[in-house]
């Protein structure tokens, strides 16, 4: 090992070029143009290129025979009427980056739940420091719980010899010391309906929409907040035009849905808006970029999605100490998408923007008094009308 650390770094010092001049590489075209025709030596690095490039992005995003990513199953799956109301017995470990992180702290939000009632702990991603996945923790958010170094020392003490995927976001029942659930969908249906003391009446899915609200996250979940990482992880011409398509097809759906009413059904926020929430927050900052997906941009092309984004963005919980913009640092988010993903983005670059200042999040959106009691459906009312 040490050998080829050494063979490298002579290689590497071999490229750096005098003061003033320019580094051409190992110079092998120059040197084996007479010998090995520039067409072969192209086409065959492309394809080595390609052939470890596709292991690289199978191994982070497995496939299917057609070289479409497909979302791995979760291991834990809760539902509502498996949890106690039981104000500090729970903790949730979410990651910034993540968009199905994003959704529960949305949820988290809205539902006004504190530190006190549910915990919370922010991941960092570093999959260098991580012995397994990508989330770890940092000095400056230490896991409060288990004292662990990384999401994968969570699962495994209290799932011990744990050799599954170690993602979050995950909820844990801290007594009982087990993990609780690891699909989000199932701990926003926690969190919407778990009874807690000084929470919000905010309610995401009123049983009499039930059937209407689960037919559009579907197809949001499917066709855009899949979509995205479809089109990015694809190994094939094939797969991903047809998640562009899917994706262009159903934001064009949704943009004309939103110059109809103020959210997705309706003039009141439900759990579809938070399903398409994260994904359209970071579509033009970081997946029209790296993921490929730039055809269109929100800020550029949508104008009814940008100012529902706007909106939504606004929206205020009265007493609580989190407000919606807590939830995500879309600058921080596309360091670590552009960072993290090594088979997406081999070098490593960022790239510059949008920012979250270029989005302008704060401009009026014009659609309706920011409160959650004017924009959201409420327990109170839903349960008088039953």
């Amino acid at each position: 090992m040490q050998s080829r650390r050494t063979a490298f770094l002579v290689l590497a010092q071999k490229q750096q070029p005098p003061s003033g001049g320019v580094n051409k590489g190992l110079g092998i075209l120059e040197w084996t143009g007479k010998v090995v025709p520039q067409g072969l030596l192209v086409g065959g690095v492309k394809e080595a290129w390609k052939a470890a490039w596709q292991v690289m992005v199978r191994e982070l995003a497995p496939q299917d025979r057609s070289g479409a990513y497909v979302r791995q199953t979760y291991a834990f799956d809760a539902k509502a009427q498996d949890v106690v109301p039981e104000p500090g017995r729970y903790h949730l470990y979410l990651g910034n980056a993540c968009p199905w992180c994003h959704r529960v702290y949305l949820a988290y939000v809205l539902r006004g739940f504190s530190k006190e009632t549910l915990g919370i702990t922010q991941l960092g991603s570093d999959p260098t420091k991580a012995r397994r996945g990508g989330w770890i923790f940092s000095r400056a958010h230490p896991d409060p719980v288990f004292g662990a170094q990384d999401l994968w020392e969570v699962y495994d003490r209290c799932q011990p010899g744990w050799t599954g995927r170690c993602t979050a976001p995950l909820l844990v029942d801290k007594i009982a010391r087990k993990i609780v659930s690891n699909e989000s969908a199932d701990i926003v249906a926690i969190l919407d309906g778990l009874p807690m003391p000084r929470c919000s009446e905010v309610l995401l899915r009123p049983e009499s929409m039930a059937k209407e609200i689960d037919a559009l996250c579907e197809q949001v979940y499917r066709d855009v907040n899949n979509g995205v990482y479809v089109s990015g992880f694809s190994t094939s011409q094939v797969a991903y035009d047809a998640a562009q398509t899917r994706l262009f097809s159903t934001l064009d759906m949704l943009e004309e849905r939103l110059s109809r009413s103020r959210f997705l059904l309706g003039d009141r926020f439900t759990q579809a808006d938070l399903w398409l929430f994260p994904t359209i927050s970071r579509f033009d900052s970081v997946y029209a970029g790296i993921f490929r997906c730039g055809r269109k941009l929100v800020r550029a092309d949508y104008p009814n999605l940008q100012a529902w984004l706007r909106d939504v963005w606004q929206l205020q919980v009265p007493g609580s100490g989190l407000q919606v913009p807590d939830t995500i640092d879309i600058d921080a988010a596309r360091s670590s998408y552009y960072g993290s993903l090594f088979p997406v983005n081999p070098s490593g670059i960022v790239a510059a923007g949008p920012t979250q200042a270029d989005l302008r999040l704060g401009q009026a959106a014009g659609r309706g008094a920011p409160g959650v009691a004017a924009a959201c459906h409420m327990r109170v009312a839903a349960a008088a009308g039953a």
